[in-house]
């Protein structure tokens, strides 16, 4: 039985955020832990809803090779997430950059440097040699819905002024 693979701890809980209980609480506080299902090894957060009690769990399957987390945030390697879709990342990184507090700069920073790295997880879609995430890079609905409303936002050389741009932003704020 496969699972989805999380590379790193960091997508994992942007996964489990972007997952609310059924009761819509996404205040859940997880653990994680290690673990096996029929021989494959899984990591396995569990967690209770603090609206409505009710007992969460979530099984990953875990990346060949891990993916060290050398700075925040490390949502993986150069491979392409099998988690959260293209359109997906796209609406973290624009969910993250629309949210940059003016008077926190150490928050601001963090926010855009999500954000930055959030579209290069969209980039990551792109199949070498080719200029543009391909439709079968969005499978949810969230994923589908933001690449209908602007389908030309997840062509690179857009996606690269973009990422560039919040890169720069953050590195000005330092």
């Amino acid at each position: 039985m496969p699972f989805p693979v999380t590379r790193s701890g960091d997508e994992a809980h942007l996964y489990l955020d972007l997952h609310p209980c059924s009761c819509g609480s996404a205040g859940t506080a997880w653990e994680s832990a290690p673990g096996s299902v029929d021989g494959e090894p899984v990591a396995r957060y569990s967690g209770t809803c603090p609206d409505c009690d009710a007992e969460r769990e979530f099984l990953f399957g875990l990346p060949e090779r891990e993916v060290p987390a050398v700075r925040f945030p490390t949502f993986g390697g150069p491979e392409p997430s099998q988690l959260l879709d293209a359109g997906e990342w796209m609406w973290v990184a624009d969910l993250t950059a629309g949210n940059v507090p003016a008077d926190e700069p150490r928050e601001a920073e963090q926010a855009l440097t999500i954000a930055t790295a959030a579209v290069e997880e969209v980039i990551k879609f792109i199949p070498p040699g080719e200029d543009e995430v391909p439709e079968r890079a969005f499978w949810s609905d969230r994923g589908r819905r933001v690449r209908g409303a602007e389908p030309s936002r997840f062509v690179l050389d857009r996606l690269l002024v973009v990422r560039n741009t919040y890169r720069d932003a953050a590195a000005a704020i330092r």
